[in-house]
């Protein structure tokens, strides 16, 4: 069970035992679990390293040899439920991640259909419901069989298709991974006027864009700006980002390799140390603490 307490440090009650957890310095939004147990290992000594909670993104098939170790290590692991939309027992699923004290659902990729396709209606109210974050998938993706016939479409997976997802079910907080590559502009804009939609920027933008960082300042524009074409908010707009290695494949080298390239494009686009502190922690502890 998970409470909270007065100065709002999460409590996770253990086997009856209560363990409050403070605030890490870091938080990866986005990590992916590769079944193997001894990457729990190799992350938990990365993460004690950096003081940092990791959204640890599970396949449904790897839930009961990790839930337990999730619930021991309420400092270091918040558990994501990575289920298909498509799937036929999908709410099932989300039962059982709920049940066993997962935060949130994704990354969620590969619908058959629109994110916002009323097909997947249930599957967002039950998310509601249970107070889940939901982290989706959005522009590009990869393709590593590609001998093999697929129906994937990244038409589906569009920054565009968050807007709607947001606005029917407010109580949702959305990550969208990736920024959308490429629609930076628009997925911009849809985090502007939805307080409930965040997004990282790991995968390949922030190496294709490395000679160029300065571009992300004519995305995120509105810091600052009094106006009645802007909602209020933080001094940054830039706020609207949190971090996420994209670590998968239990290829852990890349959770530094993204951590370093997350400090050069914000200091490039001098991005203050308060607004950072929220992107790379402060905004998700908050959103758990709620």
């Amino acid at each position: 069970m998970i409470l909270r307490n007065a100065v709002g440090s999460l409590v996770f009650l253990l086997g009856g035992v209560s363990a409050a957890v403070a605030q890490p310095k870091l938080i990866d939004a986005h990590m992916h679990y590769n079944g193997d147990p001894a990457f729990l290992k190799l992350l938990m000594a990365k993460l004690d390293q950096v003081d940092g909670l990791a959204f640890l993104l599970t396949d449904p098939k790897d839930l009961d040899g990790v839930k337990d170790f999730v619930k021991h290590h309420p400092n270091r692991l918040v558990g994501f439920g990575e289920v298909q939309l498509d799937a036929p027992d999908v709410l099932h699923q989300i039962d059982r991640f709920h049940a066993e004290g997962f935060r949130g659902l994704g990354e969620i990729s590969g619908p058959k259909h629109n994110y916002d396709d009323p097909a997947y209606s249930a599957i967002y109210e039950r998310a509601e419901k249970y107070g889940m974050m939901i982290l989706f998938h959005t522009g590009i993706v990869n393709r590593t069989s590609p001998e093999i016939p697929a129906d994937v479409s990244v038409d589906r997976m569009r920054a565009t298709t968050l807007d709607n997802i947001a606005r029917r079910y407010p109580k949702i907080t959305i990550i969208g991974a990736h920024l959308g590559n490429p629609d930076y502009s628009w997925a911009a804009e849809i985090a502007r006027w939805n307080p409930n939609i965040y997004w990282d920027v790991s995968g390949s933008t922030l190496i294709k864009k490395q000679e160029d960082f300065t571009f992300f300042k004519s995305v995120f524009w509105w810091s600052g700006i009094a106006s009645p074409h802007s909602p209020k908010g933080g001094p940054s707009a830039f706020e609207k980002l949190v971090f996420g290695s994209d670590v998968f494949g239990g290829e852990l080298e890349e959770f530094d390799r993204e951590l370093e390239r997350y400090h050069k494009m914000l200091d490039v686009c001098g991005v203050s140390s308060e607004a950072q502190a929220n992107i790379f922690g402060g905004t998700l502890w908050h959103i758990l603490n709620k």
